[in-house]
């Protein structure tokens, strides 16, 4: 048995792109054993993978904003000690920042990652026994699955393959019938799109049948769903969900339309038809990549029409 630990700890999105490793590593290396560390709010994501064996949360957000309680560094001790207690054959770093590679730096087993050029921190690559470059251009997804290739010496014959699936979970305050996912809700104001889009496409889909689900992480996002949902006919604002559970939303979702967040990608590797809206960003490195209807509309500093979001979401229900 192969046993190799992924260090991908962040963000959101960042984490959905590394699934495909997973899937890789399992198909070309039959008996691989796979463990992850990964941030804590994080740690559901791989686990809804099969190739996954384990999870090692960790909690470097936390930790920095607590850096002077002596709970932090009995966490952070916690956490070494697990990370120590298997030897692994290989431990690869696809972060490629300088938190990562100290995660990476303190497991045992050959650590891999980006060369000094191919790292989003070229300190980082100092920390690794063995480097490799991979192009910087290309997207993310595409960047994690090359590097792992390179690592273990497999050639990329198939298409991306996120390994998850939709889980079967009850959701008893969701409607009959079809659903579609509005994703309004991101950490920055510049990525969001404006409200009264939403409510024109949120009526529009209505009228087509379709009952809108607007999910919230945060009080205030909570309190635009809200404001959103009663402009909208028969539109439902859930409870505060779990990663599982908005996994089973989405899965289950005849269409996702979302702005750029960590949400999006989860539906686009589910094969949810995804409609991915940047306005302010650029989503050629990190947009909507997967196999099913996946489109990026709009880019920093110009954001989608309310007409081409339409007509977008119009020919995913087809």
């Amino acid at each position: 048995m192969t046993d190799i630990l992924l260090v991908k700890t962040s963000s959101l999105g960042d984490v959905i792109h590394n699934l495909p490793v997973a899937t890789d590593l399992a198909r070309h290396l039959p008996g691989v054993a796979i463990d992850w560390v990964v941030e804590e709010s994080f740690s559901g994501i791989p686990r809804l993978h099969p190739a996954v064996r384990d999870t090692l949360p960790v909690a470097v957000r936390r930790w920095r904003e607590n850096l002077f309680q002596p709970v932090t560094w009995q966490e952070i001790a916690a956490f070494r000690r697990r990370l120590q207690q298997r030897t692994y054959d290989t431990v690869l770093d696809s972060q490629g920042l300088i938190k990562s590679a100290l995660i990476t730096a303190s497991a045992h087993g050959l650590r891999c990652g980006y060369d000094r050029a191919s790292a989003r921190e070229p300190l980082a690559a100092r920390f690794y026994q063995r480097r490799y470059a991979v192009d910087r251009a290309l997207h993310a997804v595409e960047r994690n699955r090359l590097l792992a290739a390179a690592v273990f010496g497999y050639t990329l014959d198939t298409p991306v393959d996120y390994g998850i699936v939709t889980p079967e979970l009850s959701l008893p305050w969701l409607p009959a019938g079809r659903h579609a996912v509005l994703l309004h809700a991101t950490s920055r104001e510049d990525k969001q799109w404006r409200e009264e889009n939403w409510v024109a496409l949120g009526r529009w889909l209505t009228h087509q049948g379709i009952h809108c689900v607007l999910p919230w992480g945060s009080m205030s996002e909570k309190t635009r769903s809200d404001r959103l949902a009663a402009a909208i006919p028969d539109a439902v604002v859930p409870p505060a969900l779990a990663l599982d559970q908005l996994a089973a939303l989405l899965g289950k979702a005849a269409v996702t339309v979302g702005v750029d967040t960590g949400l999006t990608h989860l539906a686009a590797a589910l094969r949810t038809p995804v409609v991915a809206l940047y306005c302010a960003s650029r989503p050629g490195l990190t947009g909507v990549h997967a196999t099913g209807f996946a489109r990026s509309l709009g880019e920093a500093g110009h954001p989608p029409s309310l007409n081409d979001v339409q007509a977008t979401v119009e020919e995913a229900l087809a």
